[in-house]
């Protein structure tokens, strides 16, 4: 497992305690100092001094990523004997590897905020905590893993680059390593998408019709738009973005990428508003958004299902490592 600690901490040995939020003063005063060392990028370690509201947005915020790269390998795991080539197959396990990797890291880092791995496990499973709308959907063809790796992974790693400069320093530091290989995901869909649009026309009509049904969860990923000076996360520098800044950076990259392949984007709205800067667009279903992250999808059950008899068939073993610590040395 990777320690996040030893991914390019941002303040040297020396420098960790030296925080003056992090000394015996008031708690007014403490926070006053502590929002001021954020608002001017300051970072903040797991062992620092935080406020309870702090915390607790952080924990949320990261819990439900880490729920999300867990649950977002489900989606793709059920084409892995399924792949059209073993190169194929070895670029999928490879991928699908990576992202229970970044769930592990990302548990990791919700953990020092105070909850035990075990715990988030439980409210997964429970339908207590959420993960992200397009990993609800059901996969009906290889289009659909094409489309995943290289849109779905695209819209996320818009937000997820935001996220290199968050306040809280331990995930920052683990989004840079998780970024780099969601780049390789992107292009490892693209290569798929490709493939397929210049291939025969049952292929190219494979990868349309994905697009047509993906396009909408895309649209939802980064959730309704909201004002900026009420969002807590923003103020706190947890992310960076607002959900419509984000939308409209994964439109203005990948709108043109996916017409120079001679697709056709299933939004007859959707154009750029030359005179405004940015993308106008139908607007997304937020009712269904709402029913999926609820767990009512078209594949929730199945997969929180899934993930419950993965983790009961396997308790054993954690019994055997972590019940006896002589076993476990």
């Amino acid at each position: 497992m990777t320690d996040p600690l030893a991914l390019d901490p941002v303040l040297p040995e020396r420098e960790r305690s030296r925080l003056t939020f992090a000394d015996d003063v008031p708690h007014d005063e403490r926070y006053r100092i502590f929002e001021e060392h954020v608002a001017a990028g300051g970072k903040v370690e797991a062992w620092d001094w935080m406020p309870d509201d702090y915390r607790t947005g952080v924990l949320r915020f990261v819990e439900m990523h880490a729920n999300s790269e867990l649950m977002g390998v489900l989606p793709e795991r059920e084409w892995l004997m399924r792949a059209p080539t073993l190169r194929r197959k070895l670029a999928l396990t490879a991928k699908v590897q990576d992202e229970v990797g970044h769930a592990q890291l990302l548990y990791r880092v919700a953990e020092d905020l105070g909850k035990p791995r075990e715990a988030m496990f439980d409210d997964l499973l429970a339908g207590k905590t959420k993960f992200h709308n397009v990993f609800h959907y059901p996969t009906r063809s290889w289009g659909d893993i094409g489309i995943i790796a290289w849109l779905v992974d695209a819209a996320a790693i818009v937000a997820q680059q935001a996220l290199r400069d968050s306040s809280y320093a331990p995930y920052a530091r683990t989004m840079r390593k998780i970024c780099w290989e969601e780049s390789v995901h992107i292009m490892h869909g693209r290569d798929v998408v490709v493939t397929l649009v210049t291939g025969t026309p049952v292929q190219r009509a494979m990868v349309q019709d994905a697009l047509d049904r993906w396009w909408g969860p895309l649209m939802q990923m980064h959730g309704p738009r909201s004002p900026r000076e009420k969002d807590r996360d923003l103020a706190w520098r947890i992310k960076a973005k607002t959900s419509e800044e984000l939308r409209q950076e994964f439109l203005g990259i990948y709108v043109p990428r996916i017409l120079e392949l001679g697709l056709s984007i299933p939004d007859p709205e959707l154009r750029f508003d030359a005179v405004a800067a940015e993308w106008r667009y139908g607007e997304p279903d937020w009712e269904e958004l709402r029913t999926v992250v609820t767990n009512h999808g078209p594949m929730s059950e199945a997969r929180l299902a899934f993930r419950r008899l993965n983790r009961e068939e396997t308790r054993w073993v954690r019994d055997a490592i972590l019940g006896d610590p002589q076993l476990a040395a």
